[in-house]
Formats: structure tokens, C-alpha cells, sequence
């Protein structure tokens, strides 16, 4: 490797991710999902995690060639039906209260060349299998992170000028300096990166806006918000109290909008990796919270079916804020993976909304969760919309406005 002291750093990068990421504490179950490329990764996860306590690291591998295979050539009906050993061991997931690590480094491009309604039937299955899960994360009650590694085939997308081991050198070296590895002290550092997002958070959170006026090119979006709402930024506490990072890197801050209350239309600024696809040039129009129009430059058709998922997956269910001038968008790059790219720009996401954004949404049911404005789904994907020519005002209940971003950064 070109990076001096690589291992050094994936070692400092795997206690990172059970430290900070999930927060592993004595008697915990862990998750890992994680790549078969990426074994050295999860050899260093697993005995992080051990060292700090956990009562057990379940492994989950991932494998890129094997699930096209499968999604090409399985039997409809496996496609659609998930068996029910699994859905009982992710409901076993829910009642440990595990952690869950979730390693992306796939090629964004994976499953070009399936049939989309195959792709669409796999990943709406998976979810209903695993809703219990995605209510437990939604709702913060378990620890979960999101955070990368660099897969070959991903690298190459990401630098397609370079050689292919140094690619994947120059994509490591990207999630070091991301997730503040390269520093002496990346626990420090985090903690200081938490306090600034957190105090963002705070100031919106004081205002309690009706809703956010986004302009830019192709843009002209209001999108409203729920009452009570609450901002996220970096750093969540699970129903043990016990703090976690949900993604890593991360440079936004967060909240539900009013699903019933989103007019006017926006138009994307990065490619979206989805479902092993690239779709790109995204344009969408907004009614009454709802997409009544919508077209893509690029994989319009995996767009559409991800529409059909469900009735909320025509709606919002996550408005993210990321200033333009942050490290990742600085860099000029884009990853192709959403975990990076929204964090390089302001984004939106269709989908289920998260039951921590609202003041007692954690204790809500679905229907008191829908009847206050947070979109309920089988699917939550983020989309990018951000750039430096991007304006926002924070509307309030008066009809007075508050200028938030200006050019593409905080006022």
C-alpha cells in the first residue's frame, strides 16, 4: 500500500467503529454486515468487539457475484418470499437489542443487467422481512452505524484514471481522512465534530420552522415540518442510554419533514447508487407531500419501481442539511455511495421517516406516527440536492422568513 502504517490505521479505524460507531459495551450482541473482500476488516471488528465486552459479534457476508447470480437466475417465488428462519432470527436481532455495524464498499454498478422488477421484488421482501429491525433503528432503539471500506471494484468507479490497486490505495486513504482516522486522537476528534453539529442542531430546533424554502437551479421546493420536530446531528442515544454514531463519516444535520406537505419540484446534483444501479439526473415534482412527476437521465427505470415500493416511497421522509464547503464535497469527489456523497451535499430521502425527530415519536405507534406528519415505508433513500448556488429559508408560523443557507453554506 502506498498509505504508510495501513494497518495501523484499520486497526485504529476498527476500534473507531466499535467505540464510537455502536458504543460496545459488556453483554452486547453485535451485527456485522459486511463484504467477503473485506475479511481483514472483519477479523479486526470482531476482536475490537469482543475486547470491549460483547456477549457475541454475529457475521453477516456479503458477496456481490453471488447475490446477481441469484438475482438472475432464482425462482420468482424465492425472490419474493423470504424464509421465516430469517425474519425470526432478525426479530431475535430486535428482543437482544443488537448492535448493528453495516460495512458498505459494493460496486456501485453490482447488478447492471438484472431486470429491475426482480431487483424491486428481492429488495421489497428483504424489507418486510426486516421491518422489525427497521423500526427498532428508526426509532433509535438499538445502536447502528454505517461506515466503509474499500471495495475494488467501488474504487475504480471513484478514481477511473488510476491504476487499480492505487484506486483502492486513494479510496482508503479517503475514508481515513474522513472519519478523522489520520489524526492523533480520532475518539477526540469525534467528540468535537459531535459538539459542533449538535449546537447546528440546536439553533434550528429553537426556531421550530413551519417549513424550509430550497432554491437553486432546477429547484424551487418548499418542504414543510412537522410540529415538535426535532434536529439531529452526529451522536444518538439507544433506549440503554447509551450514545452511538449512525454514520461514519457524516457532516449533516437532520430532521422529519411533514409528509402530507411538500410542493414544488427539485432536481438532483449527484448520481444515486441504488439497488446494485446508478441512476442519475434525477428531476422530481411535489403536490400536496407527494411525487406527481418524475424523470431520470439514467436509470429511470430502477427509479420508477424504487417509486413503487410502497405508497410512502413517493413521499419524504428525511430533509438533511450538509454546507457545501464541507471536507467531502471540497473534495471534488464523488463516491457513488450515498453514505459519502450525502454528506458532500443538502439531501432529501423517500421513505420511512425516523420516530427520534419528533418530540415522543419513539413511543408512537405507526398510525400516531403517520397522523403527525412522519412518512411511514418499507424503504428510506436518500438523494442528493445540494450545491454552492443553493439558497434555504427556515419559513415561520408568522409568514416571516430566515435566511439559513446562502450560496451553498450556513448564514
Amino acid at each position: 500500500m502506498v498509505l504508510e502504517n495501513f494497518n495501523h490505521y484499520l486497526e485504529k479505524y476498527a476500534e473507531l467503529i466499535v467505540a464510537v460507531g455502536v458504543n460496545v459495551q459488556k453483554s452486547h450482541t453485535v451485527v456485522l454486515n459486511i463484504d467477503v473482500e473485506q475479511i481483514e476488516l472483519a477479523h479486526l471488528i470482531t476482536k475490537k468487539a469482543y475486547e470491549h465486552g460483547a456477549a457475541e459479534v454475529i457475521v453477516r457476508w456479503a458477496d456481490d457475484f453471488i447475490l446477481k447470480e441469484f438475482l438472475l437466475h432464482a425462482d420468482q417465488e424465492r425472490l419474493e418470499n423470504i424464509p421465516s428462519f430469517k425474519i425470526d432470527e432478525a426479530d431475535d436481532w430486535v428482543a437482544k437489542g443488537a448492535s448493528r455495524i453495516a460495512v458498505v464498499s459494493s460496486d456501485p454498478g453490482s447488478l447492471a443487467g438484472v431486470n429491475p422488477e426482480r431487483v424491486a421484488a428481492f429488495q421489497k421482501s428483504n424489507s418486510k422481512a426486516m421491518e422489525n429491525v427497521r423500526k427498532a433503528t428508526q426509532a433509535n432503539k438499538v445502536s447502528w452505524t454505517v461506515v466503509a471500506a474499500a471495495g475494488q471494484e467501488w474504487a475504480k468507479k471513484v478514481f477511473p484514471n488510476l491504476e487499480p490497486s492505487a484506486a483502492k490505495e486513494a479510496l482508503w486513504e479517503q475514508i481515513f481522512k474522513t472519519t478523522r482516522i489520520d489524526q492523533a486522537d480520532p475518539v477526540l476528534a469525534w467528540k468535537k465534530h459531535t459538539d459542533t453539529l449538535q449546537n447546528k442542531a440546536s439553533e434550528l430546533n429553537a426556531e421550530q420552522f413551519v417549513a424550509l424554502h430550497y432554491t437553486a437551479p432546477g429547484t424551487d421546493l418548499v418542504v414543510g415540518l412537522p410540529k415538535n420536530h426535532i434536529w439531529e446531528g452526529v451522536g444518538s442515544l439507544n433506549a440503554r442510554g447509551e450514545q452511538f454514531n449512525a454514520n461514519m463519516p457524516t457532516e449533516e444535520v437532520f430532521c422529519a419533514p411533514d409528509a402530507n406537505r411538500v410542493d414544488g419540484y427539485v432536481s438532483s446534483t449527484k448520481p444515486l447508487s441504488y439497488a446494485g444501479s446508478i441512476i442519475s439526473g434525477m428531476k422530481f415534482t411535489f403536490k400536496d407531500g407527494k411525487v406527481i412527476d418524475f424523470s431520470a437521465t439514467e436509470g429511470e427505470e430502477v427509479l420508477a419501481k424504487l417509486l413503487e415500493t410502497d405508497e410512502g416511497a413517493k413521499r419524504l421522509g428525511e430533509v438533511a442539511l450538509v454546507p457545501d464547503p464541507s471536507p467531502i464535497s471540497q473534495s471534488g469527489i464523488t463516491f457513488f455511495n450515498t453514505l459519502f456523497d450525502e454528506n458532500a451535499s443538502n439531501h432529501l430521502a423517500f421513505g420511512s421517516a425516523y420516530a427520534f425527530n419528533l418530540q415522543g415519536g419513539t413511543e408512537m405507534s405507526e398510525e400516531e406516527l403517520a397522523k403527525a406528519g412522519l412518512n411511514r415505508s418499507l424503504t428510506h433513500v436518500d438523494f442528493m440536492i445540494g450545491s454552492a448556488e443553493m439558497d434555504i429559508d427556515g419559513l415561520r408560523a408568522d409568514g416571516s422568513r430566515v435566511p439559513i443557507f446562502r450560496k451553498g453554506d450556513w448564514v
